[in-house]
């Protein structure tokens, strides 16, 4: 649970904002609050249901965040909002409570009474940008309404699509989920959205930037356009508020970012910026990790390769580490996610794109393999940890090549420190910096090794299609890079079924060759039926030839001229022999006696 403390400290509203979006939004009221909130509300207090009030207490949640005490007794009447808040300021509860109360829940008085058209359809529909950003909100949503019986499906690519249409027509009342998947579920007549009271768009900037936002239109046109809309954003371009102002009926609109967010989120990392080679990263990264008082950790890579290089690294030197990119299964993902948050593994190896909408407490240290992309990406990736008034630790590595990259956003953030210090794994102040012991190794000592592992978090059979579950996706050692009919046909009559050894030098066996090998009424041919196992012989030596005499006069030297296939090619039927495959052809044989391959 985030400290309301801190929080508080970045909370404000202003009644003229400052930004270019001012004349835009002048018909967009704001909430006034001058001062911060010194005595936070309890959600009781706040006026909602008793039943979300007992599920949040039993989780240790009493008392509203800055955001939800602003966003709460609003949106709770049905007004629609424009919330600019930063993911971690507990924006989730701040849209998801008013949404559980509008709906009428199994439990509910009621319930019963509403029709079959009606009943067990969504209610309320939260549209996020990222797999992982919606298993998170989904699974904040099933806490708060378990004592309603509030049925949450989290819908999103990568899945069977089995499961999630089964869940729909068994009934839901709140869907979350990312724009592709609602669209395919919409277009296949799986999910109706008719019954919609409360439309949420949460981090709306993100889907913008990920080209989700003519999806977004597509899905908003099959809500109906009576009902209550949140959108929820960290910034406001031009392009959100064109969607607030076509989509929402004179929203309020309620800041809680503090314009000088950024200063403060530098100020309050302890940040440690070295110039490492390549080939002693490893080393170095080792030893970070046996910092003391180092919790969760999270390591960012710029490419899939070096997410999973680095992770596999990481565990063959006994650390628990796990990896999450876009070349995993989803099963596999969401098992390193659960394995992380659940103390399993402590050191998470990610990319931005795959770690966009994680959201987990207690990270004490950020690593970055290479310097970030600009300043927007390094502050993205060190604000995962010092979160909720606790300390954190941000180490950036920087490439040679890499200098002139970091000395721009050290200009932009007006960070101290635009020249790397020079580091190696054995550099003095990498101990004394982040209080590592003194001659620890790169590699974590066996006593030291009390985490339980990726494997004990147990990975769900999603069914996914295109991977296997648990495994990386495209080409697997099972598969060998080919899969469904076609390779089944390539292994039942393709080349790597001939057997030498076994004295078949046709494409399958005798049982297909027999046929062919038996002219009419030719009797010298009838032991091609009859052929007894013989010793192997030994490797055979080919060679190509252009007339039949040649050929015939091959077969008569090798050292297979008595068998079947030799005699009925010297009895002047061609047609009978069995042909000969064309090197590094498709198992066509050409004509008997012209490009036949003879023994």
């Amino acid at each position: 649970m985030l400290s309301v403390t801190t929080l508080r400290r970045g909370l404000h509203t202003e009644q003229a904002l400052t930004t270019e979006t001012d004349l835009q939004l002048d018909a967009t009221p704001d909430v006034d609050v001058s001062t911060p909130i010194e005595n936070p509300k309890t959600f009781a207090e706040l006026g909602v249901h008793p039943a979300t009030v007992e599920a949040l207490a039993a989780d240790g949640i009493i008392t509203a965040f800055p955001i939800q005490e602003l966003t709460l007794p609003l949106a709770l009447v049905g007004t629609d909002l424009i919330g600019q808040a930063k993911t971690g300021t507990g924006k989730t509860l701040g849209f998801g409570i008013p949404a559980l109360q509008r709906l009428i829940a199994p439990l509910d008085e009621g319930f019963d009474a509403q029709s079959d058209a009606v009943r067990g359809k969504p209610q309320a529909l939260i549209i996020v940008p990222t797999r992982e950003l919606g298993i998170q909100v989904a699974s904040d949503l099933e806490k708060a309404g378990r004592l309603r019986k509030v049925r949450v499906l989290c819908v999103y690519g990568g899945r069977a699509y089995e499961p999630q249409v089964e869940a729909l027509q068994k009934g839901i009342e709140v869907v979350v989920g990312t724009p592709g998947r609602l669209i395919d579920l919409a277009r296949q007549g799986h999910i109706n959205l008719k019954n919609i009271k409360t439309l949420v768009l949460d981090e709306a900037d993100e889907m913008l930037d990920m080209g989700f936002l003519p999806d977004v239109e597509k899905i908003v046109a099959l809500v109906p356009p009576v009902r209550q809309t949140m959108l929820f954003s960290a910034t406001m371009p031009g392009t959100i508020v064109a969607l607030a102002r076509r989509y929402m009926t004179q929203p309020t609109h309620i800041r809680a970012i503090n314009p000088n967010d950024d200063s403060s989120l530098v100020d309050a990392i302890e940040q440690h910026v070295w110039r490492a080679h390549s080939m002693d990263k490893q080393e170095v990264i080792a030893r970070v990790l046996q910092a003391e008082g180092r919790g969760l950790t999270i390591i960012f890579c710029r490419t899939k390769r070096n997410a999973q290089r680095v992770s596999d690294d990481l565990a063959d030197r006994g650390f628990a580490a796990a990896s999450v990119h876009g070349d995993l299964g989803q099963g596999a993902r969401e098992q390193a996610l659960r394995a992380f948050r659940n103390g399993k593994v402590d050191v998470l190896v990610a990319t931005d794109v795959a770690a966009r909408g994680i959201d987990v407490a207690d990270v004490t240290h950020v690593i970055n393999w290479e310097c970030p992309e600009d300043e927007k990406t390094y502050l993205h990736r060190i604000g995962r940890t010092g979160r909720a008034g606790n300390s954190g630790i941000a180490v950036t590595l920087v490439d040679w090549d890499d200098l002139h990259r970091w000395k721009m956003i050290a200009q932009a953030l007006g960070l101290p420190f635009e020249e790397p210090l020079e580091t190696y794994s054995n550099s003095p102040h990498i101990f004394t910096g982040l209080n590592i012991p003194e001659g620890t190794k790169g590699r974590l000592p066996k006593g030291s090794q009390k985490r339980a592992g990726l494997g004990a978090e147990v990975i769900e059979d999603l069914g996914e299609t295109g991977a296997a579950a648990g495994k990386r996706s495209g080409r697997t050692p099972d598969s060998g890079g080919r899969s469904g009919d076609r390779a089944g046909a390539r292994d039942s009559g393709g080349r790597e079924s001939r057997s030498r050894d076994s004295g078949t030098s046709g494409r399958t066996g005798e049982a297909r060759r027999a046929p062919r090998s038996v002219p009419e009424g030719g009797a010298d041919s009838a032991p091609a039926t009859e052929r007894a196992p013989r010793e192997p012989r030994p490797d055979r030596q080919r060679r190509r030839t252009r007339s039949g005499s040649e050929s015939d006069g091959g077969a008569a030297a090798s050292t297979e001229s008595a068998s079947p296939a030799a005699t009925s090619s010297e009895s002047g039927d061609a047609s009978a022999a069995p042909r000969r495959r064309r090197r590094g052809g498709r198992g066509r044989g050409g004509a008997a006696g012209e490009g036949a391959v003879s023994d």
